[in-house]
């Protein structure tokens, strides 16, 4: 796995990395690289990491403490909590006009956020020029946006005076939904979306340096953040540490893209889930509830149309806010595992068969919308390991 990793090191595609394997109680742990292409400062093991969309599992455990506590039901209608999405239309197609819609047969739920089918999504791989894509954009709502600029009331707002691209239910979209059940949860516990994770789920897993900014003490420790420049291919800095985007609390905390955390916070996130929602003696949700996340809850129906990584649902489905495999058609993807990666390099998913967490960390935006070929190589070096 070093060599491996090391020629995307070598060759320039990154600065620096780290990974961790964490298997039948026995850990390894690489670190390898710089900080910065112009530094010669180290990237470390506790180096801090933009987490970008590996930020939607956490946001989804959280939710489901809240299920467990009977404060939400999966099959409620959230209107009572957000009321900005009650009386839903919905467009007659996807390119249609704003107003060429119809009504929602049903409201959204609960289920419908974990699940990615509540109507708003990403929708500009599906129709890049529509009104709706213009609309989104226009409203600086994701993904036209990093991070929303506003504050949770001001993002409900702008999103409730959209119709919907398909009625709920109907089609899995990405991305937006988690946005959407990161402001439920605020609202249902009666606290910001930062502290409820603190409270419920940081502080009790020790992730002492998971949070939605990097504090100036410990601005030392994030890496700048790379990608390609779209139209000449060139690369370039898509957020500096000191004085980026993470260096102060953001008015929208993002529950689908807007943490930052370190390898060893999210090993011990990623080994409670293999555990059955236990982590030495705290117990943060039950073996029923983690079961039940983690299992495919779309039919083909609400896989389509794809608008996603190519082949993507042949192997995978979606459970409760995070990503599960459901073939084995590669060295380098487990039956059963279930995880998701980042906007910016990250990758971590749990095989409880072989009783694995493993966990990719690296700052480079991939240069298109297939898998990056150092995710496939990582993950192909992690099983490749497996001798019992």
């Amino acid at each position: 796995m070093q060599a491996t990793m090391r020629r995307y090191i070598d060759n320039g595609w990154a600065p620096g990395l780290v990974t961790l394997v964490h298997r039948n109680g026995q850990e390894y742990v690489d670190v390898m690289g710089s900080m910065a292409f112009d530094s010669a400062v180290p990237m470390q093991r506790n180096s801090i990491f933009r987490l970008a969309s590996m930020t939607k599992p956490i946001t989804a455990v959280a939710a489901m403490i809240l299920v467990e506590e009977c404060r939400i039901r999966l099959d409620d209608a959230v209107d009572d909590w957000l009321p900005e999405l009650k009386n839903r239309k919905v467009l007659r197609t996807i390119d249609s006009p704003l107003d060429d819609t119809v009504p929602a047969k049903r409201p959204i739920t609960v289920r419908d956020l974990f699940t990615f089918r509540s109507g708003y999504g990403e929708v500009s791989l599906l129709a890049p020029t529509s009104p709706l894509q213009k609309a989104l954009a226009e409203a600086s709502l994701p993904l036209s946006k990093w991070i929303f600029p506003g504050t949770p009331d001001e993002f409900m707002q702008r999103l409730g005076k959209l119709p919907l691209a398909f009625q709920p239910g109907e089609r899995w979209l990405y991305h937006m939904s988690a946005e959407i059940l990161g402001v439920l949860i605020s609202r249902v516990a009666g606290q910001s979306l930062g502290q409820f994770l603190r409270e419920r789920l940081f502080e009790p897993l020790g992730m002492h340096d998971t949070g939605f900014y990097v504090p100036e003490e410990k601005m030392e420790r994030l890496p700048v953040c790379y990608g390609s420049d779209m139209r000449t291919g060139k690369l370039m800095v898509l957020d500096k540490a000191a004085g980026g985007q993470m260096s102060q609390p953001p008015l929208f905390e993002a529950g689908a893209g807007g943490l930052v955390s370190t390898i060893d916070d999210m090993a011990a996130f990623g080994l409670m889930l293999l555990h059955k929602g236990a982590y030495g003696k705290e117990q943060i949700l039950s073996r029923p509830s983690v079961e039940l996340m983690t299992r495919d809850h779309l039919t083909p129906e609400q896989k389509m149309p794809s608008s996603f990584f190519e082949h993507f649902w042949d192997t995978h489905g979606w459970g409760l806010g995070l990503g599960v495999t459901t073939a084995n058609t590669d060295l380098g993807s487990a039956l059963g595992s279930f995880g998701w990666d980042g906007a910016f390099g990250t990758s971590w998913f749990v095989d409880p068969k072989e009783q694995l967490v493993g966990i990719l960390m690296i700052q480079r935006c991939p240069d298109s919308l297939n898998i990056p070929l150092i995710t496939r190589d990582f993950w192909t070096s992690v099983y490749q390991l497996i001798e019992d």
